[in-house]
């Protein structure tokens, strides 16, 4: 046999093991996620945390994996509590997030999960970037359009509160008679009518939108608070908010009785017999 007859068959034997290996680590973590998935579903969520993560190490390549270990990290995430642990599975689940994101930029539910978390980290250019791939993506999509919505309201409010904490809180019209309103509105009534416009298709988009509607209404009450120096345009927006409060419990109304079943409905009474 020749020197190259050996070289040949050498790395058939080499190539041949490292296919098996990479084999048996895919099965592996397979069974990994399996195994996570079944302590999700026991609310075992530590333990399913420690079965996903096996999964990741031993295929890196494993969306799937990605996807349970950073739904995992989210499923323990507690909103507004600002602790270093919080803080820790909120980073560790962008992370997962952002490595799906590396080998597929369109994937929507990552995209999701990053806008909803850089949110609660209060990283708001970061989160509305999110929001806009996201919705570019699935723009009618109702419960998007309604986070992304959510997301500018957060914002904006952040920023409108923070003034008018500064200010006499015994005035409806403290902000907009003050001076720092024109910069205040510079800086936020974007954020506003963005989120009124994304709110507004959302409820275009799926009837009876009560928690939209909600929105709608502190979203047109931000936008007042922006109407500088013009106690006309302060009411009107007022009166808009107003509109979509009664709005709002109008629908809830409807799904309430929509809830209830025909034959348990008050019934009107039977006409008199003449």
């Amino acid at each position: 046999m020749t020197a190259r007859f050996w070289l040949l068959a050498l790395f058939i034997l080499v190539f041949g093991t490292v296919c098996i290996a990479q084999d048996e680590a895919k099965v592996s973590a397979r069974n990994a996620v399996n195994e996570g998935v079944q302590a999700f579903r026991q609310a075992q969520y530590e333990d399913a945390i420690q079965r996903f993560e096996q999964a990741v190490t031993l295929d890196p390549d494993f969306v799937l994996a990605r996807m349970y270990l950073a739904a995992t990290y989210l499923q323990v995430f507690e909103p507004g509590v600002d602790t270093p642990d919080n803080v820790i599975r909120a980073t560790k689940a962008l992370d997962q997030y952002s490595e799906i994101l590396r080998s597929n930029p369109n994937d929507v539910e990552s995209l999701k999960g990053v806008a909803y978390l850089k949110l609660q980290l209060n990283n708001f250019d970061g989160a509305r970037q999110a929001y806009a791939k996201a919705i570019a993506l699935e723009p009618n999509d109702p419960e998007l359009l309604y986070a992304a919505g959510v997301a500018n309201w957060s914002m904006a409010s952040s920023e409108i509160m923070a003034e008018k904490a500064k200010l006499d809180a015994e005035s409806e019209y403290s902000l907009i008679l003050s001076e720092s309103c024109p910069d205040v509105r510079a800086k936020t009534l974007t954020m506003v009518e963005s989120g009124i416009a994304m709110l507004n298709k959302a409820i275009s988009l799926r009837k009876d939108y009560v928690d939209a509607m909600m929105y709608m209404e502190m979203l047109y009450r931000l936008r007042a608070d922006l109407e500088c120096d013009n106690r006309k345009s302060y009411h009107a927006d007022m009166k808009q908010s107003e509109d979509w409060s009664d709005r709002a419990a109008a629908a809830r109304k409807r799904q309430a009785e929509a809830a209830v079943p025909k034959e348990n409905q008050e019934q009107p009474p039977d006409k008199p017999q003449p």
